[in-house]
């Protein structure tokens, strides 16, 4: 059993020991070296695609980086595994598009748009996501 004097002595001791420790791994984190944002490629043409992504409520089926709905694919790294053709054909097709019975309305984007989305995918393709890539949302896989 501690006598008053050593419990205070504990717990002010554990306090500041776990302080440090928290100060450390926040100094830790916010160091350069760990900077995973991928913020240099952050162009013009990547806030159009964004802001694009977020007026027509792309989320509301896709995710991305795990963020969004799981209606449509997850499309964190469509550019790798897709290219630049292929999603520049969907984005810009007049007719709505019906890949798995799952229903994708026709935006009809203008070749800027499309460019501006592709840069937008293209961007969040290149953010470390610490092994994140390699999950695929089960929408997207094959039947076997």
């Amino acid at each position: 059993m501690l006598s008053k004097k050593q419990a205070r002595a504990f717990f002010l001791g554990g306090t500041v020991v776990t302080f440090l420790i928290f100060i450390g791994l926040t100094i830790y984190s916010f160091s350069k070296a760990n900077d995973q944002s991928n913020e240099e490629g952050i162009t013009e043409a990547v806030v159009r695609g964004k802001t694009l992504w977020e007026e027509n409520n792309c989320m509301g089926c896709h995710t991305i980086m795990g963020e969004g709905a799981y209606y449509a694919p997850e499309l964190t790294k469509v550019i790798e595994r897709r290219g630049e053709g292929y999603v520049k054909a969907v984005l810009m097709t007049p007719v709505d598009w019906a890949p798995n019975g799952r229903k994708m309305v026709a935006y009809g984007f203008s070749q800027e748009e499309a460019a501006d989305l592709i840069a937008f995918f293209n961007w969040i393709g290149e953010i470390d996501l610490n092994g994140f890539d390699t999950v695929v949302s089960p929408l997207a896989k094959d039947d076997n």
